[in-house]
């Protein structure tokens, strides 16, 4: 018990030292030995001035770089809206036109099935096959005037927006 009491009576002076040692040098691990020790150097004005200009230069290429996406994200969700206004209108016509169809259809099936003779079945049949094929003509036009007009109101955001891109890639 005897050499309990010395022991610990023993090892606050050497933490005293230790502490008087740190708070010397601050945060350094080995303050005598050389290869640890920075050199203290004066960076060149030259060298920082550089270095500042490349931080400038990096800071406004990544401020172009997140405005361009921006903008490519806000192109890309106008397109995808305008896109999908447009199918769902050119499935509306679509709906529209499959409804006409059958119900012209269905018209000339109840007419044929009340014919008195041949003669005017055959009648029918003439008059339904000029009505659809002009109806069939009418409603491929119209879809192709849609399709058209969605083909313009999709690809015209994307044309202006690269037509922006390359002028002020000429301007830069």
């Amino acid at each position: 018990m005897t050499d309990t009491t010395t022991t610990a009576a023993a090892k606050p002076a050497p933490k005293a030292r230790a502490t008087k040692a740190k708070s010397a040098t601050a945060g350094v691990a080995f303050p005598d030995f050389e290869a640890f020790a920075m050199p203290k150097m004066e960076i060149p004005a030259v060298f920082r001035e550089a270095t500042e200009k490349s931080i400038e230069n990096a800071r406004d290429a990544y401020a172009k770089v997140k405005t361009a996406a921006e903008d490519a994200t806000d192109l890309m969700e106008d397109t995808f809206e305008t896109s999908r206004q447009g199918v769902v209108e050119f499935n509306h016509k679509a709906v529209d036109a499959a409804k006409a169809n059958a119900d012209a259809t269905f018209n000339f099936v109840k007419d044929i099935m009340s014919a008195k003779s041949l003669a005017e079945a055959i009648e029918l049949q003439s008059t339904f096959a000029r009505s659809q094929f002009d109806a069939l003509s009418a409603q491929s036009k119209e879809m192709q005037e849609l399709a058209t007009k969605l083909g313009t109101d999709v690809s015209a955001p994307v044309k202006e927006a690269f037509e922006k891109s390359f002028k002020d890639l000429k301007v830069n």
